[in-house]
């Protein structure tokens, strides 16, 4: 074989590997992605079954019920609720009436199944995509309230 030959086999065989190591990574980076969706999202079928996913919004008040570890509550956009359901510890910050990201899988009959749940650190943090969530849905409700029937 030519000196030739030999360099574009051994080139053909790097863009190779490098082809394969990068579908790896992409696949990887795909499979752990974690997309955020609001209760009018996950209302609406927005959100995708069997796949885990995060939720947030407000915890509605007077929802959470608490059985040792077991926790279920409803967190709200205010437009749309959606039932969540989790074992394990809440953090400090988790009450009725507060911001709260939950990540985790739907479950048959509309209900959460949450493995994480995330609560804000102070009065003034609200992750962004649950705030403008909430903004748009008190701004739909606002411009539902001023539409006046013909």
């Amino acid at each position: 074989m030519k000196p030739r030959h030999q360099r574009m086999l051994w080139i053909s065989a790097g863009l190779l590997a490098l082809a394969a190591a990068g579908t790896l990574v992409l696949n990887a980076f795909q499979s752990n992605l974690v997309f955020f969706f609001t209760p009018t999202q996950v209302a609406q079928g927005e959100a995708p079954q069997g796949r885990a996913f995060r939720v947030g919004g407000m915890v509605k008040e007077g929802s959470v019920k608490k059985d040792g570890e077991n926790v279920q509550f409803v967190v709200t956009d205010f437009a749309h609720e959606v039932a969540v359901s989790y074992t394990g510890f809440l953090p400090d910050l988790f009450k009725e009436g507060k911001g709260v990201v939950t990540q985790g899988k739907m479950q048959e009959g509309r209900a959460f199944k949450a493995s994480e749940v995330l609560a804000k650190h102070d009065e003034n943090y609200m992750p962004p995509e649950a705030q403008h969530a909430l903004d748009q849905a008190a701004a739909d409700k606002a411009a539902k309230s001023l539409k006046l029937p013909n």
